[in-house]
């Protein structure tokens, strides 16, 4: 695999890891669309302010190296990625975590 596949594949294999939550543990995220992406456009709009704030400030820059070139804004696709994956991966994990605690009870 190329290194310029790099973050894209982090991305992939963060949505592969999590993608059984909602079909074995029932987190139903994927299947309340509306839901999910109002829980995560407050995490992608303080993502996206903050990266734009910090690269254009030169506090940090992401390497032509990892990423395939394409860029929105004068940040590359799979940063804009970044911001909807690990919100989504992270809701999952907490749905399914919900769900097997309150059938635990």
């Amino acid at each position: 695999m190329p290194e310029r596949f790099s973050y894209l594949f982090i991305l992939l294999a963060c949505v592969l890891v999590t993608l059984p939550l909602e079909f074995v543990l029932g987190a139903r995220v994927y299947r309340r669309p509306r839901r999910t992406a109002l829980a995560i456009l407050p995490a992608f709009a303080a993502f996206a302010i903050w990266d734009l704030t910090a690269a254009q400030r030169g506090h940090w820059w992401f390497s032509e190296r990892y990423t395939l070139g394409p860029r929105i804004v004068g940040l590359p696709v799979e940063e804009w990625l970044f911001f909807i994956v690990v919100p989504l991966c992270a809701l999952l994990t907490y749905e399914a975590v919900g769900r097997v605690l309150r059938h635990a009870t």
